[in-house]
């Protein structure tokens, strides 16, 4: 029988803290460099705790920072219980959770359980031709002459007479928690003892981080752990074991999953599930979607006509209904592969995406430098394994100086080029301007952190949503929220009457039960 959220609550089987929770995703080589090397370190995260906690965030996601060769960003991990030495030591990310902690911030690494580095040490001994214990760590065919079309594969690199399976890249090797449907002798089911022990050792090292002071994990490609696996009942299985075992011994650590599909993916164990930008779901096209003919934006935040909210009513409040039980959907501003939100919204309509996405139910994700509006960087090299995704990871844009505040190191030293162009924006310039981008981000989080009725758990009903045209209005607890993105007034047959706690644009007109909105205009009414 499904537990009440209120009783799950009760007896602990869900983070409490999650329920007020703002993440801000940190990009450790992007944000901020102390030793003057050209790449971002872990004290430079422990140095702007206080302007993570001033933008209103009480949660920050690291992306890995482990060894590792950094073939694909450090999603190539070569030992996941060591710190990469360009971010620093061991002792610099204990110190980072300690302070963290003391300034009311919770701290998740990037969990990257589907593969690791070629050069893992576990990978090195899987490659040897003479059989050992983590032969099957990974999954390899019976013979090098064996490629199966289904599977990616690379052959020919090692003395085993086999070939392995990568996920993505080459340097990829997939870890094996088996076929749920083996069509091969070499193919191993998920109850095989060599694909019970990969679980136990990614337990092992969730354990070791957790003893260290981490509050939990946010996993990569959470639903590709087990091969041939089409409903992902195989890989919910393990979620559900990881889970159990967080439940009694870690009852206050996260468990936030890269699936994007809440209503799976909750069921299995996880406490929130991003919402990714995928072309056919809801968030790309509020926030990214373009006309494909002439590459002009069409989401619905965009202030000319075309825009389309309706589709809420059906992907969205069906995977709300079926997460409500279970955990918490995530609306991300963007990540570390996803086209910045400024590269289809200009700032006045970041500032109604960014009202809209903050006051949603479920826990928020915050992109380093999403909140002033920093630009995805077009024609850049790719750099480890960005590819298209490196125009999202540049330097973080603090003040005027140098490298904007990002390094003291000489500017051909920087990992990736600081944004050149005319006006690129910075932490210290948005700052000074009360009306700016970064401000109204201030503004927004402050009025979630102090109404319930903004947060997590509040219930939220679409109150008017009408295909093709603005506003929406939609309720959360006691309050009435719309918005219009066009740049033209709208109105709609609800009275919101009441109290306006917030309001971005010029204030709603109220009369004879309809409400007009000014062009480019949010507002949060207590009726």
């Amino acid at each position: 029988m499904t537990l009440s959220r209120e009783r799950r609550f009760r007896e602990n089987l869900m983070p409490a803290w999650l329920s007020d929770a703002v993440f801000y995703e940190v990009y450790p080589q992007s944000f901020c460099d102390t030793n003057a090397d050209g790449i971002g370190d872990i004290e430079g995260i422990t140095s702007k705790l206080d302007y993570v906690r001033g933008l209103g965030c009480n949660a920050i996601w690291i992306n890995p920072c482990f060894v590792s060769p950094f073939n694909d960003g450090g999603y190539d991990i070569a030992d996941y219980r060591t710190v990469a030495p360009r971010y620093g030591t061991n002792e610099d990310l204990y110190r980072l959770f300690a302070r963290a902690h003391a300034a009311g911030i919770r701290v998740l690494l990037d969990l990257v359980p589907g593969h690791t580095s070629d050069q893992h040490p576990w990978f090195r001994q899987s490659a040897l031709p003479t059989p050992n214990e983590f032969t099957n760590r990974y999954i390899w065919t019976d013979s090098v002459w064996n490629c199966p079309r289904d599977l990616r594969c690379v052959s020919g690199r090692f003395a085993r007479n086999a070939n392995y399976i990568v996920n993505f890249f080459s340097t990829q090797p997939a870890l094996n928690y088996g076929f749920a449907r083996a069509t091969e002798p070499w193919q191993l089911p998920p109850t095989h003892p060599d694909c019970l022990a990969t679980c136990a050792a990614l337990m092992d090292i969730m354990r070791f981080w957790l003893d260290q002071g981490c509050d939990g994990f946010r996993v990569d490609m959470a639903d590709y752990l087990v091969k041939n696996d089409d409903d992902r009942a195989a890989t919910s299985v393990i979620w559900h074991e990881v889970r159990s075992t967080l439940d009694a011994h870690y009852p206050d650590a996260a468990l936030v999953s890269e699936w994007s599909d809440p209503e799976r993916s909750l069921g299995c164990g996880f406490h929130a599930d991003f919402i990714l930008d995928h072309e056919d779901n809801w968030s790309h096209g509020l926030f990214r979607r373009t006309d494909p003919a002439t590459g002009v934006p069409t989401a619905f935040f965009c202030k000319r006509d075309g825009g389309d909210v309706s589709f809420l009513l059906d992907m969205y409040q069906r995977q709300y209904r079926a997460s409500r039980e279970h955990g918490y959907m995530s609306f991300i501003t963007g990540n570390h592969d996803t086209p910045r939100m400024r590269r289809t919204l200009d700032e006045s309509e970041l500032k109604l995406a960014y009202a809209f996405l903050f006051t949603m139910p479920g826990v928020p994700f915050l992109y380093y430098g999403d909140e002033i509006g920093m630009r995805y960087v077009e024609d850049l090299v790719s750099k480890e394994g960005g590819y298209e995704r490196t125009g999202s990871r540049t330097p973080m844009q603090w003040h005027s100086g140098p490298n904007l505040g990002f390094s003291e190191a000489p500017a051909d030293r920087l990992y990736l080029p600081v944004d050149a162009s005319p006006g690129a924006p910075t932490v210290e310039a948005q700052a000074r301007d009360q009306g700016s981008l970064l401000n109204t981000v201030r503004d927004i989080l402050r009025l979630r952190h102090a109404n319930v009725d903004l947060q997590a758990d509040a219930a939220f009903d679409v109150v008017h949503a009408e295909k093709g045209a603005s506003p929406f209005i939609y309720r959360r607890g006691r309050l009435l929220l719309a918005v219009n993105p066009l740049a033209r007034a709208a109105a709609a047959p609800v009275d919101m009457t009441g109290t306006v706690l917030m309001a971005l644009g010029d204030p709603p007109r109220c009369s004879a039960g309809e409400t007009t909105m000014a062009p480019q205009s949010f507002v949060i009414v207590r009726a």
